[in-house]
């Protein structure tokens, strides 16, 4: 029964996948709507910034980050998600402000120094391989580029310290973490932000 269960909730959250991905997104865009929102304002994107959205799920984040930036770029392995994510983006993906394509932390598919911003949401605890993510997110990010990950504390398997540690191993600076509380069923949230040498 418990495997199951662990099974659904995968399918549903974890790596969205048929019917019950697709109902996994409509919950992830509700109930993560605050936090996607509290992301994009910590990474602050202008108007002349390209933004790479990492597991951007049903694209609530990554609309809200094409609004603000000149594009958002949204990497996910799950092509549930790229559909709905699609489906919330299609005006700014008409207009070039948004671009999809399947990938992961590790292996985004982008240029080296490409981007100005890269931002996360609930997605750090299914990176196969953190160190190896955080050195391409790294490698992806411009000089004088930031990165702003959110987790729920609880679904994370390792300490906040080791996730500065692994950052910082990256090359990142100013590696420093904040426990966040976004209110009503959303649980306490680590978030990480770190910065590129200018």
């Amino acid at each position: 029964m418990a495997t199951r269960l662990m099974k659904a909730f995968d399918a549903a959250f974890g790596h969205p996948r048929g019917k019950v991905g697709e109902l996994g997104g409509r919950v992830m865009a509700k109930v993560n709507a605050k936090v996607e929102a509290h992301v994009v304002e910590v990474a602050n994107p202008a108007a002349n910034e390209t933004v790479l959205v990492v597991g951007p799920g049903p694209g609530v984040g990554l609309r809200l980050a094409a609004e603000r930036a000149f594009k958002a770029i949204g990497v996910d392995p799950s092509r549930v998600m790229l559909d709905e994510a699609r489906e919330r983006c299609a005006d700014l993906i008409a207009a070039d402000r948004v671009e999809l394509r399947e990938g992961t932390a590790a292996r985004t598919g982008q240029e080296p120094s490409s981007v100005d911003v890269v931002v996360s949401v609930n997605n750090v605890q299914l990176w196969d391989n953190r160190p190896a993510a955080f050195h391409e997110l790294f490698r992806v990010l411009k000089p004088g580029g930031r990165l702003v990950v959110s987790v729920h504390r609880m679904v994370l398997d390792v300490s906040e310290f080791e996730l500065v540690r692994e950052a910082e191993a990256a090359g990142f600076t100013g590696a420093r973490t904040t426990l966040r509380h976004h209110g009503g069923v959303v649980p306490p949230a680590i978030e990480l932000l770190a910065d590129v040498p200018a």
